[in-house]
């Protein structure tokens, strides 16, 4: 098999398959062993057998075609037939961040903001926030919410696994942004679509449950944040992002 055969190549030889998030080297005639997740899912949840089609992603931008080559008990390996770049990533370069909000509500908001192009995402602990998360504590849900991100990758095609940035209060977060677009989600009339020219980067702010305080909404508007309007209906945290990338997508992504 030739390493030069793309991805409608390979998909066209073999058909719809599962995609894997593998970080490791991808080159064409290599032989991987698959880490224990990706292992236990191909050969235990997925019940596949040696010789069976895969496709892997390195979580950088590069894609492979691959065959099951062993599969045992202590590990299992695959062939590399084929490699080339990915193509899920959109135009534009958006950073979230999003306030940190309980239980599957954060999980939820990661992972329709990765399926919708994000490029970056930072958890912030906001004035009215009421998650508050330290030393291993935080290190595990970092984990886990890295982990919800290249899942959302695995499943939307995407071949960049956006990188979820330790959380942040939200003053240091505003200033590092440089994006030439900022935009945070707020009740007040604001429309950041009216932009003279196409922005390359975007930051988008989502405050909490309780929606950003007026200290917050000021330090933001100082850090040239525009305030921006979903209507007349209160969206919760989790679904904030979602309507926002959406229409930033289509403003000036690839929707």
């Amino acid at each position: 098999m030739s390493g030069s055969l793309n991805a409608a190549g390979w998909i066209a030889l073999h058909g719809k398959m599962p995609r894997l998030y593998v970080p490791a080297e991808l080159s064409a005639g290599a032989t991987l062993t698959l880490p224990e997740g990706p292992a236990k899912h191909v050969t235990r949840v997925l019940r596949m057998g040696e010789g069976a089609p895969l496709i892997l992603f390195d979580g950088a931008g590069q894609e492979a075609g691959v065959q099951l080559a062993e599969v045992g008990r202590k590990h299992t390996t695959v062939t590399v037939e084929a490699v080339w770049s990915g193509s899920g990533e959109s135009p534009l370069v958006v950073h979230l961040g999003q306030a940190i909000s309980k239980g599957d509500r954060m999980d939820y908001a990661i992972q329709k903001a990765v399926e919708l192009g994000v490029a970056a995402i930072t958890p912030l602990y906001t004035e009215r926030g009421d998650v508050r998360l330290k030393g291993d504590r935080e290190e595990k849900k970092l984990a886990h919410w890295q982990a919800v991100a290249a899942s959302a990758c695995e499943q939307s095609g995407r071949a960049v696994v956006p990188p979820v940035h330790p959380p942040q209060a939200l003053g240091e977060w505003l200033a590092e942004r440089q994006e030439p677009l900022r935009l945070m989600l707020h009740l007040a009339t604001g429309n950041g679509f009216a932009q003279p020219e196409r922005p390359a980067s975007a930051a988008l702010l989502i405050g909490p449950e309780g929606g950003l305080s007026d200290t917050d909404i000021q330090a933001a508007i100082a850090s040239h944040f525009t305030p921006l309007t979903l209507g007349p209906r209160v969206l919760r945290t989790e679904t904030a992002p979602v309507v926002a990338l959406t229409l930033l997508q289509h403003h000036f992504g690839d929707l």
